[in-house]
């Protein structure tokens, strides 16, 4: 399987409901095609960079996902059918993937993303590290010269 990343922007005038809506049809239109959805990342409405088919915002959608070469096609011919969505891009990741290593890749970074370290409770300031060390002698004399 490949690994692909497809963006798409959804018109800015839907509901949330019609918005989750669209987001489940695209999902399962890649599941249908026998796709496995790494991840789906709804980042929400955002300003666009310049006009699309006279909008200044859309709802931005990422989806993760590894499929077989002719699944990019159909998705494609489907989000250019739709008339909600104003823009779309596809980009292939990988020539071959592992879906299922992905998906444990994935559910680390979450993890990870997830932890938060606990405050220092010593009540001394956290610090960065300070070097210590001394000049040598042509560096010395750049720093006196300035």
């Amino acid at each position: 399987m490949r690994h692909y990343e497809i963006i798409y922007i959804i018109n800015p005038n839907q509901s949330d409901d019609e918005f989750n809506e669209i987001v489940e049809k695209f999902n399962n239109l890649i599941v249908s095609q026998k796709g496995i959805i790494i991840k789906t990342q709804k980042w929400g409405k955002q300003r666009l960079a310049y006009t699309v088919k006279k909008y200044n915002n859309g709802f931005y959608v990422l989806v993760d996902f590894c499929a077989d070469p002719g699944v990019t096609t159909e998705l494609e011919r489907n989000l250019n059918l739709d008339d909600r969505i104003i823009k779309y891009q596809t980009v292939k990741l990988a020539e071959k993937a592992d879906p299922q290593e992905l998906i444990e890749k994935e559910k680390e970074a979450q993890k990870e993303a997830a932890f938060v370290p606990a405050p220092a409770t010593s009540g001394e300031p956290v610090s960065a590290p300070v070097e210590t060390g001394e000049f040598t002698d042509a560096e010395e004399s750049e720093v006196e010269n300035g």
